[in-house]
């Protein structure tokens, strides 16, 4: 009977040693590649349009990673597929980032996020790249797509939304920001759906307490789907990491497939 709790204390000692390493290892090398698919479907799908956002690709050189992730979106067949900022950090990646995004099967639109800007890197390549897949690079413009039955506009990462966005009856109106925290700041403005991204979900979501941190812009919007003044939100955790933070813990990088 003795040795039985010597050997359970060595066991919950043992457990309680090797928790932190653990956790160590899937936040660092299981978990930022460890792709999700998340699927939201709004209003029953009336509309009969499928599409899917992805975010904050900060992409560093891990093609295989990228391909991944294109090859997922594909394999879902969406009408048009969303980006919502932050494909690189470093203007040298850019090439490579556009060169695996042009593979996308389905007219990609995206808007820019802060360290697209900080970058320094041209827009102009990325504006080739998605229109050349039937998209666009919306910088404070909209496109009507899916046959007239979505009306899709996209902000700058400047300006909430520099200008008004005339409604279109009938069609469901999207925005794309960057920043979540800018759906409190579009006024009267409604929409059937915001997406955005720049949170990274915090990157760490401990249990039963949340993201103990996450970047500014946010306002606590850190993951998943919101009601807000200017419609439902939903926040993309993104593709990739910022580069001095390359782990992530309960937070795993996601694809969202919308029905609409």
């Amino acid at each position: 009977m003795k040795l039985g709790k010597i050997n359970r204390r060595k066991f919950l000692l043992t457990a309680l040693l090797a928790a932190p390493v653990a956790l160590a290892g899937d936040s660092t090398f299981i978990e930022p590649t460890w792709l999700q698919t998340r699927h939201v479907r709004l209003d029953g799908g009336k509309t009969g349009v499928r599409f899917v956002q992805f975010s904050d690709v900060h992409h560093k050189g891990d093609r295989g990673y990228l391909q991944t992730v294109v090859d997922k979106i594909n394999s879902l067949n969406p009408d048009f597929t969303c980006f919502t900022g932050d494909l690189i950090e470093e203007k040298s990646f850019l090439p490579e980032t556009l060169d695996i995004l042009s593979g996308i099967k389905s007219p990609l639109f995206g808007v820019p996020g802060n360290h697209d800007y900080w970058s320094g890197a041209s827009f102009a390549p990325i504006m080739k790249c998605f229109s050349a897949t039937g998209g666009a690079w919306l910088m404070d413009q909209q496109r009507v797509v899916a046959g007239g039955r979505i009306n899709l506009a996209g902000s700058s990462a400047i300006y909430p939304f520099a200008t008004p966005v005339p409604r279109h009856t009938g069609a469901k109106n999207i925005l794309l920001i960057h920043y979540p925290a800018w759906a409190n700041k579009l006024g009267s403005r409604k929409f059937d759906l915001i997406l955005a991204g720049h949170s990274h979900g915090g990157q760490v979501q401990i249990p039963f307490y949340g993201a103990p941190f996450l970047p500014y812009n946010v306002d606590g919007y850190d993951k998943g789907l919101f009601q807000t003044p200017a419609g439902p939100l939903y926040v993309n955790v993104g593709i990739g990491y910022i580069d001095k933070y390359s782990f992530r813990f309960n937070c795993r990088p996601e694809i969202t497939l919308f029905e609409v």
